[in-house]
């Protein structure tokens, strides 16, 4: 261990200080969920990143994920021949993302709603959702949906769709910061794909940083819109709401369906975002070279890595590198995290990064926490219930500083318990 990891643990409190300065109503505040959130998370990396746990359980999940994300492979391989195979491979024309990691989603997209249809997944989720019931003191709804969250992506939402009527303020904030602060297991295979040339061990990595953030995500959301009213299932376990399919086949074929949507879904954002993005460069970089005599060109991914760099710097990113690690960090509110996993990798392999800060930022962009994914949560949530449009609305800006607060503290504790020791490490 170096004096680094103190900076991280110093750091996981500076950003709960950060949100409780910022908090809504810090009268209002409850210190047992921040508490037992730091614990679980404490727990879950502790036990991951220890010889133990890296050496058996960390194993044997990474080596279960990279056996999924080969089988998703096969039909990209069947359908697109040369064009699907990675990097390393015979005959393979380097990593392309439309061929090569996009179409795993449509895989796993199928295997959740298999999992559904067999109980499994309802299963995992309300174990989870118990947990953080009775370790939080949260309602048994937002449970429920921080819990889904960690296996799934806006579908989380339906789990609780009888209750989203009565919800609190504060639920609804805390259903949008897990959503936004988590990822869905199905383009969790996408990072994979991205980043398996730079860290053999990266499967892993990301299933330890989607179950941390689960517990960071309840820890920020409650500091900054704490509870004031009585939730409707206050301490009660709810069940998922689940509309089982008539037939596995049935099943196959709606999850492989909700897999294409968010394929074009995820391609149209991309299309336009990094179009948008690459056009206010343009800009900036005429304004900079205008008034610098064209000896400065700034761009927005510089803008937002100066807004980060502190943050970076607080999860324990050496200096040196903390400015190109910001940029990267920064640039996933604009451009989303399928981009900036893109460009980590990118980092990786220039050697800008070393192994440590490639770590910390793997586990800090391990989330939605970005506008896009904003819109898509809070039009999910009103279009079930357009009555709760204006308290949406009025947390939806708190829940995406949350859910990037979340994201950040994820960061610190994989920096906290770095030491290049385990198995975690190796590769």
């Amino acid at each position: 261990m170096s004096w680094y990891n103190g900076i991280s643990l110093l750091g996981i409190f500076g950003l709960i200080a950060i949100a409780w300065l910022i908090s809504e109503n810090r009268k209002a505040l409850r210190w047992k969920p921040v508490l037992a959130g730091l614990i679980l998370a404490f727990l879950i990396a502790g036990f991951l990143f220890s010889p133990i746990g890296g050496t058996t359980v960390f194993q044997w999940i990474n080596s279960g994920v990279l056996a999924l994300v080969d089988a998703a492979a096969a039909g990209a391989r069947f359908l697109f021949g040369p064009l699907a195979l990675g990097p390393g491979q015979e005959g393979s024309l380097g990593f392309i993302l439309m061929f090569q990691a996009l179409p795993t989603i449509v895989f796993f997209s199928a295997l959740i709603s298999v999992l559904y249809y067999f109980g499994i997944m309802s299963f995992l989720v309300r174990m989870f959702a118990k947990v953080f019931t009775r370790l939080f003191r949260t309602s048994g709804a937002e449970s429920l949906t921080t819990a889904s969250n960690i296996f799934v992506g806006i579908e989380s939402v339906l789990t609780v769709k009888p209750h989203l009527q009565n919800m609190t303020r504060s639920e609804l904030h805390t259903v949008l910061t897990a959503g936004m602060a988590t990822v869905a297991s199905n383009v969790l295979a996408l990072y994979v794909m991205t980043l398996q040339g730079q860290f053999s061990e990266i499967a892993g990595h990301l299933v330890s940083a989607s179950l941390i953030s689960a517990p960071a995500a309840i820890i920020f959301s409650k500091i900054l819109v704490p509870e004031r009213e009585q939730p409707e299932t206050l301490g009660m376990n709810v069940h998922p709401h689940y509309e089982k399919e008539d037939s596995l086949i049935e099943a196959i074929i709606g999850g492989s369906n909700n897999g294409m949507k968010l394929i074009f879904g995820i391609v149209a954002l991309l299309l336009a975002v990094l179009g948008l993005v690459e056009l206010i460069n343009l800009m900036l970089k005429g304004i900079s070279g205008w008034l610098s005599d064209g000896s400065t060109v700034i761009s927005l991914e510089d803008l937002l890595g100066y807004v980060f760099y502190p943050f970076v710097l607080m999860m324990g990113v050496t200096p040196d590198q903390a400015l190109e690690a910001a940029r990267i960090v920064g640039e996933r509110i604009i451009v989303t995290e399928v981009a900036s996993y893109g460009h980590l990798a990118t980092a990786l392999a220039e050697g800008t990064l070393d192994k440590r800060s490639g770590i910390i930022v793997s586990y800090a962009l391990c989330g939605f926490a970005h506008f896009a994914s904003l819109a898509i949560f809070a039009g999910g949530i009103t279009a079930i219930v357009p009555e709760k449009t204006k308290e949406v609305a009025s947390v939806a800006i708190r829940a995406l500083i949350s859910a990037n607060l979340a994201c950040l503290m994820t960061g610190a504790v994989a920096g906290l318990f770095y030491t290049g020791q385990s198995v975690l490490f190796s590769g």
